[in-house]
């Protein structure tokens, strides 16, 4: 499973007090799947000093995480911009003396960034770009799914990755708790027994990966009609004319968020929903880190890609077709142009799913990390 290039940690990796470096400045949802290697890291390795490299935003995202001693901001499209760029981050990693680096970012430049920053221990994938700059490449197993594809790299540590939990979770601070109950209490959402409260999450930076807008209204409607319930609609800047445009579609039925919630309360924002109906999104995985039941919907994307959401709580709704993955991301247009991925959803499809995730009660069976995939 494992390439090594004859460098081998002693008593921990990189000594008796390692001090570990993880990467992964892709996108947010990304960060959110390699939290499990963090605190998989700790466990192993509870006297090590562990940093996480990671984009600005991200690092507002997972700055409440225990297990981390420092997050660092890495602005590859600001200042860190270009060559220039990256000599000068690998000055300032050179100068915190890492011992060991854990890439979890399949890029060339991830790669490029910790030889320049001469770390003596440098561990990533064998199938990353920059594969010749690891020392020690470990096997990125396609059929896996994302949590366990970054534990594989434990191996590069001697770890055995079998044994370690999986549960994929994410801290969030008090001040974002008390920030979102606020915000929460100030559009007149409460808890009250038996009401019902649906997260809604219509946002994608692809739009291949978007369900669209009428079928989300429809579908508003119908939770509406059907449950004594909120709908509470999520997003961020980005999001907002598509947020207005659900509204105007269900009659207003929804209460739109979008773009109230910074990314990092988010989480604590999602905390409240029974269900989140998403698309294959970053807030489909923060949902499932904060223990909240999901009904994903996969349009231009495949489960098969490995980043379906990692619960057996969760439900995962797609149309079968043959173009199905159009792209390991989806894309901003249909290469068909049919858009039949999106546009095959039904809403009465969607509704039976969101049924049977709230008809399960948390203990009826042994937790897994695999969902429920429903084909139509």
């Amino acid at each position: 499973m494992t390439e090594m290039d004859g460098v081998r940690p002693a008593t921990g990796p990189g000594g008796a007090r390692p001090n570990i470096l993880v990467v992964q400045t892709s996108f947010i949802g990304d960060a959110v799947l390699v939290q499990p290697l963090i605190a998989a890291l700790r466990e192993r390795f509870p006297q090590c000093t562990l940093t996480l490299l990671c984009t600005p935003v991200v690092a507002d995202l997972v700055g409440a995480n225990p297990d981390l001693n420092h997050v660092l901001s890495y602005d590859k499209r600001g200042e860190a911009k270009g060559l220039r760029g990256l000599r000068r981050l690998a000055r300032v990693l050179q100068d915190k003396s890492y011992t060991v680096a854990i890439a979890a970012h399949k890029s060339f430049r991830t790669a490029l960034l910790l030889r320049l920053a001469g770390i003596p221990l440098r561990i990533g994938f064998r199938q990353s770009a920059g594969w010749f700059l690891y020392h020690r490449r470990v096997r990125r197993r396609p059929d896996e799914h994302e949590v366990v594809r970054n534990l594989s790299l434990l191996r590069g540590l001697d770890v055995d990755p079998e044994g370690v939990a999986r549960a994929l979770t994410l801290s969030v601070s008090e001040t974002h708790l008390t920030s979102v109950r606020e915000k929460l209490k100030s559009a007149g959402i409460t808890e009250e027994v038996g009401r019902i409260r649906f997260g809604i999450n219509p946002g994608s930076v692809w739009r291949t990966k978007r369900w669209s807008v009428g079928g989300y209204a429809s579908l508003i409607t119908v939770l509406k009609d059907k449950y004594t319930c909120d709908v509470l609609i999520f997003g961020g800047p980005d999001d907002v004319s598509t947020g207005r445009a659900i509204q105007e579609g269900c009659g207003r039925a929804a209460i739109d968020f979008t773009a109230r919630f910074t990314l990092a309360e988010l989480p604590a924002a999602l905390d409240g929903c029974d269900v989140l109906i998403s698309n294959d999104s970053a807030p489909m995985h923060m949902a499932v880190a904060r223990g909240v039941p999901v009904v994903a919907l996969f349009c231009a994307t495949t489960p098969a890609l490995g980043f379906y959401p990692f619960s057996a709580k969760s439900i995962v709704v797609q149309k079968d077709l043959h173009c199905r993955p159009c792209g390991s991301h989806g894309g901003h247009r249909c290469p068909l142009g049919t858009y039949a991925c999106i546009e095959g959803l039904r809403v009465d499809t969607i509704i039976e799913a969101v049924e049977r995730v709230l008809e399960r009660s948390a203990d009826a069976t042994p937790y897994s990390y695999t969902p429920e995939f429903v084909t139509v």
